[in-house]
């Protein structure tokens, strides 16, 4: 079984070394920069499966750096877990509003940081094995294949999105809350942050175009995917 490769972008070096140190010890490939313009060089040369970003880098920001991953087509399925100091609930915001996809403050467990890691990387597997495609009006989700078409165009989207879509389309009809969005898209606990629920959903309705309106609000619920019916 190949090891999942884990690019970690980190200006501590104890940090960083006990970050490779680790990951290595459970089973992963890691490869590490101390910066981003190293790191997004890394992302280029290698293939890899998630990368651990610091925000308070020298030079450009784990913000931008994150936000450079999310909008190469190359790299913007990379699943991205933030790593800082900072802490403050807008940084958290500003970091799932550009796709990471969860978010440990400092000082951190060294278990708990793995144990997402693994979460993380496990979210990324096929939500269904069993070669599906779903369709509704035109819209096309094609699960092994990690594609969504509308009208046979294809849209890019993040795999939060991905997977948000998909869990609205196989549950259509049927309010989910946000707390139970949470729970299974990001596989994190409710008391975290429910706003970046409404900065996805936001985002998914204007690559969805006209069909965004499918997805319904329900005030004081959560969302709905309209049935067709």
């Amino acid at each position: 079984m190949l090891k999942k490769k884990i690019l970690i972008v980190e200006d501590d070096p104890h940090i960083q070394q006990l970050l490779t140190y680790n990951l290595e010890k459970s089973g992963f490939r890691c490869f590490a920069a101390k910066d981003a313009e190293s790191g997004l060089k890394l992302l280029t040369q290698n293939e890899t499966d998630l990368v651990v970003l610091d925000i308070m880098l020298p030079g450009i920001d784990g913000f931008e750096c994150c936000k450079q991953i999310k909008q190469n087509p190359r790299h913007h399925n990379v699943p991205i877990i933030i790593l800082t100091a900072k802490n403050e609930e807008i940084d958290r915001i500003i970091g799932f509003e550009l796709g990471a996809d969860d978010y440990v403050a400092k000082p951190f467990s060294v278990r708990e940081l793995i144990l997402r890691i693994k979460s993380v990387l496990k979210r990324r597997e096929p939500l269904n094995s069993e070669g599906e495609l779903l369709s509704i009006g035109q819209l096309r989700i094609d699960i092994p294949r990690h594609r969504v078409t509308l009208e046979k165009k294809e849209i890019v989207l993040t795999h939060i999105e991905f997977n948000l879509l998909l869990t609205l389309v196989q549950r259509k009809g049927r309010v989910q809350s946000r707390d139970q969005l949470l729970e299974d898209v990001w596989d994190i606990e409710s008391d975290v942050i429910t706003r970046t629920i409404d900065t996805h959903i936001r985002h998914l309705r204007q690559k969805l175009c006209a069909m965004g309106k499918w997805i319904e609000t329900v005030r004081g619920m959560g969302y709905r995917f309209y049935d067709g019916e």
